[in-house]
């Protein structure tokens, strides 16, 4: 096989180094020649340049490295695009948390309200770049893991119908990692039956292929008997796995997305979190001081044993999808994608997260072949309405379209804290967002009260 080129978009990402390194574990199977790092970022970008020159050289691969801010020199020629783009960073994340969480709302990066900003953000970076790889690498395929997932693959769809695209969570994997962890399950064993939007979603049946039956009626009396092991979390994801096992036991019958907490417990999730310190200031504690602290060590030549960047979940999952391309090898993957009746019961238009298989052509969506039950569907219909004025939204510059979006979001109580919210992201996101105008205005203009 050729040697390829992969262009890592948002090359500055503390997420990087595992993803190339994974890349780089697959040897003859994902043989690379050239490695790019681009990022609007100078600094954040050479940053991680000087980490990955350090694993290169470590690690003895023969790779070239280039870290570019140059859209033609990063994607000219390329054959992956890996895409994990932040527009605004840590530091707008920070404010799609806070400011929900000052009306007692809540506050996260994908979901709610801070969700929409980040959307809108992302949106206008990331169709951005799409032109630009259209433009320089029409052949290349873009493996997306930018944020919100739903919105964007949206988004994309409108404008560039025909680029090749596929947009992955892996949260999915996050969830089946736990059941191994806390109940001795091998996930590489599961055929898993999901339905939903991007971190809005449900486990219909999970087909344990060794003992020869569905055993999510076990994983669910474990869940609700003990819990899962959260040893290996965080404090915030601990969290949040525990407010799973609250959400199993009051609907039982399936096996729900964690995120789903941000909607159905909102409550439970406003009041754990501090409204001065969110996962954005864990985040810039953590993942992006250890960046800074790596530089200095390579740079320094001290202290080179205790750097232990290595390949990860979070990479293996975009980079088995690209392995399914390259060799046509029909995996099967948790992908978002155009409706048109994987769901049946469900709108055509939709853009949801279900099992595909992955070829040369790309993602090929499995149908469910059922109907889902009213109140998952329920919930998903107001969400892919609220998600589809926002990108209305975006396209017709319509602040009443986002008025709409910030009302239906099933986090909002009431069209006045909506209203008051949308004001004060447009206020601190200014050029991260498209200009929003009133119907029959010029350019809309805060006003402050």
């Amino acid at each position: 096989m050729d040697k390829k080129t992969i262009t890592i978009a948002g090359g500055g990402s503390g997420y990087t180094p595992g993803i190339i390194l994974t890349v780089l574990e697959q040897g003859s199977q994902f043989p690379i020649k050239e490695i790019r790092l681009y990022d609007i970022d100078p600094i954040r970008n050479c940053d991680m340049g000087i980490i990955l020159e350090y694993l290169l050289k470590r690690d003895g691969h023969d790779v070239n490295l280039v870290v570019t801010e140059d859209p033609k020199l990063a994607f000219s020629g390329t054959d992956f695009i890996f895409s994990q783009i932040r527009a605004g960073g840590m530091e707008m994340r920070e404010y799609d948390e806070k400011i929900p969480l000052k009306y007692g709302l809540v506050g996260q990066e994908t979901c709610g309200l801070g969700g929409f900003s980040y959307g809108m953000r992302s949106m206008k970076s990331f169709l951005e770049m799409v032109g630009y790889i259209q433009k320089y690498a029409p052949e290349a395929w873009i493996l997306n893991y930018t944020n919100p997932e739903s919105i964007v693959s949206e988004s994309v769809r409108r404008q560039f119908p025909s680029i090749k695209i596929i947009n992955a969570c892996d949260m999915t994997i996050g969830i089946e990692e736990m059941l191994e962890h806390s109940f001795g399950y091998n996930r590489k064993k599961f055929i898993s039956q999901y339905y939903g939007l991007n971190h809005f979603g449900w486990y219909r049946e999970i087909y344990d292929v060794s003992k020869g039956k569905d055993i999510m009626p076990e994983i669910i009396n474990k869940l609700i008997e003990t819990g899962f092991d959260i040893s290996i979390q965080d404090a915030s994801w601990g969290q949040a796995f525990k407010l799973m096992e609250s959400m199993i036991k009051d609907f039982p019958t399936n096996l729900p997305n964690n995120y789903l907490e941000y909607y159905l417990y909102g409550n439970r999730v406003v009041a754990h979190e501090d409204p001065n310190y969110t996962r954005a200031n864990e985040i810039m504690d953590g993942r992006l001081t250890k960046i800074k602290e790596t530089v200095a060590k390579i740079k320094e030549n001290r202290d080179l044993d205790t750097i232990d960047y290595q390949g990860n979940g979070h990479g293996l999952y975009i980079v088995e999808i690209a392995l399914s391309i390259l060799h046509n090898k029909n995996d099967r993957f948790m992908l978002i994608v155009p409706n048109k009746g994987a769901i049946p019961n469900l709108r055509q238009d939709a853009v949801v997260e279900v099992p595909c298989y992955v070829n040369a052509k790309g993602a090929e969506p499995i149908s469910l072949r059922q109907d889902i039950p009213d109140f998952h569907k329920g919930l998903m219909e107001a969400q892919v309405a609220a998600e589809k004025l926002l990108v209305d939204a975006f396209f017709e510059q319509s602040y009443q379209k986002a008025l709409e979006a910030f009302t239906l979001n099933q986090t909002v109580p009431n069209v006045d804290v909506a209203k008051a919210i949308l004001d004060e992201f447009i206020q601190v996101n200014g050029d991260y967002w498209v200009e929003l105008k009133k119907e029959g205005s010029a350019v809309y203009e805060l006003v402050n009260s």
